[in-house]
């Protein structure tokens, strides 16, 4: 029965979200842009469904992704009409536990199965009989996950992954898995879809009960949650999905954009209508992001617009390094300190400079995502091999690093290190020497093997500028392998970091008394207090990737060069596409002010790289931005006669410069003999001097 009186909610609705609420009948994709109300339209439909349309609350299931944003769903609900009880509000994993509870027999689990989580998978991989430590599975744990994500069994899964004997493992751990009686969160949504394609009677009776499935943030699903979603749909379910397909930026969690481009295929007969009205930005940010992401070609399309008062134009600043770009960041914030302010980065290895900076000036900020710099493992690790090399009584460093990574000193051995230092008044390279003339031979080899490459760095003190000799301690102590061997995007994040750690050792000459004034800068910024600034602060930093569903009055877009945004390795169109729809994330943040800014240069393994401007500045259309500087022309950054460096080829000179229609192309003859043609806006080359 269709209820005459309107309700209120429906009032506050714009014409393009009335239209998706009050919608029935075929499928329905609801493409919503940023900031165009996508939570109150959603919302809104639930309670338009059951107030007027009087659809049961019991069958109406709506999913999102996490639990924050389950609960906020389930409050504004609520908030709309009394009569919303029973509706069924979850997670797609909460709903698969929901799920699996009542059809446990089927899945081959006890009643009362326990969900494990990374750590627990971890755990239970470590007991299989593989031959590898727990650090060397946990690579293995997330591929499973990956693997159960892109709803791939362990016969399937073969090239999924490079791990050597993937297949196998994965086949060990979820033979062990199920005689446990448990289930990881992978199985959370592999089981319920294979007795779903089994089990007519159990998918009949589902079906049965939810008569509407709506679902929020679409363009973050995976090939299992889409699975799920077409056999709840099957028998007829009304189906509505809102999502943008222009801020789908986790492929690296599983997310496929395509879910979302494909649903008119997937789900025939589908009305799409667009919410292209922003609530959030002026007219001038909109105009940047719609002007870089037109440039996608996988996309269903959207322009966004808004009724806001203009605003002031968006500024780009070309500067010189990332110290500067650090300098620029701390006087926009003092100019104006009390507007909320981000500073956005692709990857945490570049809070570096503003945490530096910040703290120094006592400018308030909170570091969002993320362990400040100087807290990072890997940091942590690598400073403490240097700070070893300083003092060789220091304990604390000497327990982080003797068997990291793992050389076969255990603690019993370190113990007894330690206790023969205090006892006979030794360093620790001496108490260990001493050590090793106890105890069996092999672990005596293993410990002078240390002191043999402790030795070895403090040799190097002396003679290698500081930076170089930090490289050689990551390198040769197995730091950098051992990071390296993660799996692609922790290792990255983690290689990024000791990248930037060194880097910023780059102003410091040889000697010790480099070595100590660098820890002791190090330590300074690592000892500011967090409390000093507390959660009020006005100012975050934050990578593009943490800014999605947030909004700030002010937004600072920084590293805008080829190679740092976007990346070295996302050559590839597709991954180029999800690093520009990452730009517009990280552009329709902005409220009132927008600034990007790219340096001509950047510090990477403490050397300085000629750098191009991001690809996505030159997409933006002419006149959207106010242009403070310079970028360093392409003739300007690569003259007949300079050194370079190339990844794959080493170090060479260029002899020839060639205009490859808009892009400039230049020959290198490498010290290797062979000769190249490269277009130093698309391949790494870095310059650099032969005293290098």
């Amino acid at each position: 029965m269709r209820h005459s009186m309107e309700p209120e909610y429906l009032q506050r609705l714009n014409e393009s979200q009335r239209k998706a609420v009050l919608h029935e009948g075929s499928p329905l994709l609801i493409l919503a842009g940023a900031g165009s109300g996508k939570t109150r339209v959603i919302t809104t439909k639930i309670a338009y469904l059951i107030d007027c349309l009087d659809v049961d609350p019991r069958s109406i299931l709506a999913v999102t992704f996490t639990n924050k944003a389950a609960r906020e769903m389930e409050q504004r609900v609520f908030s709309l009409t009394p009569l919303a009880r029973g509706v069924m509000i979850r997670t797609f994993h909460s709903f698969g536990a929901w799920f699996l509870r009542r059809n446990a027999a089927q899945a081959g689990l006890v009643p009362g199965f326990s969900i494990y989580d990374d750590d627990d998978s971890l755990s239970l991989l470590s007991d299989l009989k593989t031959g590898k430590t727990k650090k060397e599975l946990s690579p293995y744990q997330k591929a499973i996950a990956r693997a159960k994500d892109a709803g791939l069994l362990p016969e399937d899964s073969a090239k999924q992954s490079r791990l050597p004997r993937f297949a196998e493992i994965y086949t060990e751990y979820q033979e062990k898995l199920r005689k446990t009686g448990n289930v990881d969160f992978g199985d959370l949504l592999m089981l319920p879809v294979e007795i779903l394609r089994v089990n007519r009677d159990i998918l009949e009776r589902l079906c049965g009960r939810f008569s509407v499935i709506l679902v929020d943030e679409y363009q973050d699903s995976n090939t299992i949650q889409f699975r799920l979603l077409k056999l709840l749909a099957s028998r007829g379910a009304y189906i509505a999905v809102v999502g943008d397909d222009d801020q789908s930026i986790y492929s690296f969690r599983g997310a496929e954009v395509d879910n979302i481009l494909s649903f008119p295929k997937s789900f025939p007969g589908t009305t799409l209508l667009r919410l292209e009205q922003n609530y959030r930005s002026t007219p001038e940010i909109l105009k940047v992001a719609s002007s870089v992401i037109s440039n996608n070609s996988g996309r269903l399309g959207k322009t966004l617009w808004t009724e806001l008062p203009s605003g002031k134009r968006g500024r780009l600043i070309f500067c010189e390094d990332q110290e500067e770009e650090a300098l620029i960041c701390a006087k926009l914030i003092r100019e104006e300190p009390s507007l909320e302010t981000a500073i956005l980065y692709r990857t945490n290895a570049q809070s570096l400079p503003f945490e530096t900076l910040f703290n120094r000036l006592r400018i308030p900020f909170r570091l969002v995502g993320a362990l400040r710099f100087y807290e990072r493992e890997e940091v942590k690790d690598l400073l403490a091999y240097l700070s070893l090399l300083v003092n060789p009584l220091d304990e604390v460093a000497f327990k982080r690093i003797v068997n990291k990574p793992a050389r076969g000193i255990g603690k019993s051995t370190q113990e007894k290190i330690l206790v023969k230092a205090r006892e006979y008044n030794l360093d620790l390279p001496n108490a260990a020497l001493e050590t090793a003339k106890e105890g069996s031979s092999k672990t005596g080899d293993k410990i002078r093997s240390f002191v043999g490459l402790m030795e070895k760095f403090s040799s190097l003190v002396p003679k290698l500028p500081l930076y170089q000799l930090i490289k050689v301690v990551m390198e040769d102590s197995g730091l950098y392998d051992h990071y390296n061997s993660l799996d692609s995007i922790t290792a990255r994040q983690k290689i990024d970091n000791l990248e930037e750690l060194i880097s910023s050792a780059s102003s410091y000459d040889a000697g010790l008394e480099s070595l100590v004034r660098f820890l002791e800068n190090s330590t300074l910024d690592r000892s500011s207090r967090q409390e000093d600034f507390g959660e009020d602060a006005r100012v975050s930093l934050i990578t593009m990737h943490n800014t999605k569903g947030l909004e700030f009055e002010r937004v600072i877009i920084t590293g805008l060069e080829e190679g740092t945004f976007p990346g070295w390795e996302g050559s590839s169109n597709e991954n180029i596409e999800e690093e520009r729809r990452l730009f517009y994330v990280s552009v329709t943040r902005a409220k009132q002010e927008l600034y990007l800014i790219s340096c001509r240069r950047r510090l990477r393994w403490g050397r300085f790289s000629s750098l191009h401007p991001s690809r996505f500045i030159s997409e933006i259309e002419e006149g959207l931005l106010e242009v403070e500087g310079e970028a360093t022309g392409e003739e300007e950054q690569y003259p007949l006669g300079m050194a370079v460096f190339h990844e794959s080829y080493g170090a060479g000179i260029i002899v020839e410069r060639i205009s490859r229609g808009n892009d400039l192309a230049v020959k290198v003859r490498f010290e290797s003999g062979r000769t190249a043609q490269i277009i130093p806006k698309y391949q790494k080359l870095e310059r650099i001097s032969w005293d290098d």
